[in-house]
């Protein structure tokens, strides 16, 4: 229904559309993910690097670009007051949202501080930011980055070759056992003492995750922590 003129005059309406998402004091768990008002968020249209994963300075030496990039999200965001548009809901139960401060667009400033890349399998919305920070040598683009999705993949690749056939087929090719137990939900990486003792029942609640940082996000700690 149209405001009525007077009413907008005098602001007391608005033509603007109420964000479709979790609005709230901001949380930043990683360069693409934060907790908006309690809300877990991934970031639409953009990918980080994993909290574990190094990249290139450019003269051979490695850097632990990871860590950097989220602490480098928590200096400009964490605290702040986000409000977030829903466009998906993703495996993890993680709402996927485009989210804004003070109506900067949270996606497109990582992207062109180079603290994250175009996400492009999902959208080609920061294309040109990213390469706009390439150009500039921004953040991770002062060296050598491998792209966030091809350093995932090679880890679960490498988790997988450690874990028994049988295994591997009834965890889809995905390693990480997150196990239910009397002391919350913890997930066992392969080579862990109890991993090889540790059954995962998906009917109790338990499941597999193809990379660390999936399971930390999901809401399971370490085995040992």
């Amino acid at each position: 229904m149209a405001c009525f003129a007077i009413l907008a005059l005098l602001g007391l309406c608005s033509t603007e559309p109420a964000p479709t998402g979790p609005a709230g004091r901001i949380t930043v768990i990683d360069g693409d993910t934060i907790d908006v008002g309690g809300a877990r968020v991934r970031l639409h249209g953009v990918d980080a690097p994993e909290n574990a994963q190094s990249c290139g300075t450019g003269s051979g030496a490695q850097w632990d670009c990871g860590d950097w990039v989220t602490q480098e999200a928590s200096l400009r965001f964490a605290g702040r007051e986000a409000v977030c548009d829903t466009v998906d809901i993703d495996r993890y139960e993680r709402i996927v949202a485009r989210c804004a401060v003070d109506g900067t667009d949270i996606g497109e400033a990582l992207v062109s501080e180079g603290l994250a890349l175009a996400y492009v399998e999902y959208s080609d919305a920061y294309v040109q930011s990213e390469a706009a920070a390439r150009q500039a040598g921004r953040g991770i683009w002062r060296g050598e980055v491998e792209a966030p999705w091809d350093w995932r993949r090679a880890k679960r690749e490498g988790q997988a070759a450690s874990v028994p056939a049988q295994e591997r087929v009834e965890a889809g090719g995905c390693a990480i056992k997150g196990n239910v137990s009397s002391r919350g939900r913890i997930y066992h990486m392969p080579g862990d003492p109890l991993y090889g003792r540790t059954k995962i029942d998906t009917s109790a609640g338990e499941r597999w995750f193809c990379d660390e940082s999936e399971a930390r996000r999901a809401g399971w700690r370490p085995a040992g922590s």
